[in-house]
């Protein structure tokens, strides 16, 4: 049996609009993403870095006919077009904040207009402008569990500027592209990769009852092994160290906890 389809609005997104001659070649320099290929309709995930290579903004790329928008956070859109015009010099390339709706669909099939979130499977589809499809109406709290539950960091868990994006799972999550050119923050970044001994990465809790409080310290014995993130009821998103959590009895305060590799980190 087919699950019903849930459809929600983003309302916690927002998109800015890129357009002019050199939109591609300008941000191509900026993120973690290739946008050289990238096609109209196409989706892409990706991260503008601080130069010192930490996190600073999650976005989708929507490609366009005639330029591209970024799909994200709404909180930060006003900050993020101030960087990416600082960025910008002389380039031939327009910046916008454009009020076109973001809506997610995840479960049944996917439809007509609605593009696949390239991040993991199960995740569903974001649309952009589109009408209410036939589908149980749900909310941003119901996706952002959607994600949790499918051991998908989101926005909530790198505040702060520090954070890696290689700990957030982003080379995991196809939101780096380790072949391209350079970008802002590139240098960090592939280091990490080259090396490839990732000490700390997001993974998901589970537990019981409420979350305990962001930041709350996850202990492997007398050992500190991470930190708690974000979370719903039973279920969290901690920034944890791997070589300390193998076959550990990890607890959070006075209540024990389990670490979980979604199916997608496998390998």
């Amino acid at each position: 049996m087919i699950a019903q389809s849930q459809y929600a609005p983003l309302p916690g997104r927002a998109l800015i609009a890129l357009g002019g001659p050199e939109w591609r070649s300008f941000l191509q320099g900026l993120i973690t993403q290739d946008v050289e290929t990238l096609k109209p309709g196409e989706l892409r995930f990706g991260a503008l870095l601080s130069p010192q290579g930490r996190l600073l903004y999650d976005l989708f790329v929507v490609g366009r006919d005639d330029g591209a928008w970024l799909d994200v956070e709404a909180a930060h859109r006003e900050a993020l077009i101030g960087r990416l015009k600082l960025y910008r010099l002389r380039a031939k390339v327009e910046i916008t904040a454009d009020d076109t709706s973001v809506a997610a669909l995840w479960q049944g099939p996917g439809l007509a207009g609605w593009l696949t979130d390239p991040r993991a499977p199960g995740l569903g589809w974001r649309g952009y402008g589109l009408a209410p499809p036939k589908a149980a109406l749900a909310d941003e709290a119901a996706y952002r569990a959607h994600c949790l539950a499918l051991g998908v960091p989101g926005p909530a868990d790198w505040a702060g500027e520090t954070t890696y994006p290689i700990e957030a799972n982003f080379d995991l999550l196809n939101g780096i592209d380790f072949h391209k050119g350079c970008y802002v923050g590139q240098e960090t970044t592939s280091r990490m990769k080259r090396r490839g001994q990732i000490k700390s990465r997001m993974l998901p809790l589970t537990f019981e009852g409420p979350p305990p409080a962001a930041g709350s310290e996850i202990l492997a014995g007398t050992l500190r092994a991470g930190e708690v993130l974000s979370g719903t009821p039973g279920r969290a998103m901690a920034l944890v160290r791997l070589d300390r959590i193998e076959g550990a009895s990890l607890t959070v305060g006075d209540r024990p906890v389990v670490a979980e590799r979604p199916g997608w980190m496998a390998g």
